[in-house]
């Protein structure tokens, strides 16, 4: 299987403490998951149509466990303490190569 990398970016962030809140329960949540944090925060640099906004990148063993932590009871919880106001994001599960 091959791995994936889910991939979030933060457009804009209303609520920072409803992120807060998310933040403590979304990692440990897909951490639980099979997930390994691999980088989060602003991009150090940008090029061309880059737009520094916050970016989580986080590495799962495959596609079929990104998608069960998405849907898990802990990341639900999570996505709760968010509510739907308080960032917009981009969220993408991509396939690694080879």
């Amino acid at each position: 299987m091959a791995k994936v990398y889910w991939i979030s970016s933060y457009r804009s962030i209303s609520n920072p403490d409803a992120l807060a809140a998310y933040a403590k329960l979304a990692g440990p949540a897909l951490v639980a998951a099979g997930g390994t944090f691999l980088a989060r925060g602003m991009p150090a640099l940008t090029k061309e149509q880059g737009v520094a906004q916050r970016t989580v990148l986080i590495e799962f063993p495959s596609l079929e466990a990104a998608v069960a932590a998405y849907e898990s009871p802990g990341y639900k919880a999570a996505l709760d303490a968010l509510g739907p106001d308080a960032a917009e994001r981009d969220i993408r599960i991509v396939e690694a190569v080879g």
